[in-house]
């Protein structure tokens, strides 16, 4: 598996629309935009939303495993939008994992990516 670099470009599947990568991003999970209150074992049931704890974000599990990106999209009629595209079709190994969601510690840098 290739990490794509800035300004390299990729195409859809079926070839529709093409996409300009800006950059690697990790995708987060913001629990309070949540519509409904959320669930813990310790709790036994539904938490109202004033009394979630815990990290606010956190990684998302669904694109925890692929590596996403931030990306321009540009059709075949000339539009352009910008957004993140989660490549769900190409797992990344445990390493690249570890390395792509490094949760920071104080004083610490993040691993060296080979």
């Amino acid at each position: 598996m290739k990490l794509l670099d800035s300004g390299d470009w990729i195409s859809s599947p079926g070839g529709s629309f093409s996409y300009e990568i800006l950059g690697p991003v990790c995708v987060l999970f913001d629990r309070e935009e949540l519509p409904w209150p959320c669930c813990r074992i310790s709790w036994k049931g539904k938490e109202p939303s004033w009394r979630r704890i815990g990290p606010r974000y956190v990684a998302d599990l669904a694109a925890r495993r692929c590596h996403s990106y931030s990306v321009i999209g540009h059709d075949s009629w000339g539009n352009e939008w910008q957004q993140v595209l989660t490549m769900y079709n190409e797992r990344l190994d445990n390493e690249t994992q570890r390395w792509w969601y490094w949760k920071a510690v104080p004083n610490q840098s993040p691993p060296e990516f080979k």
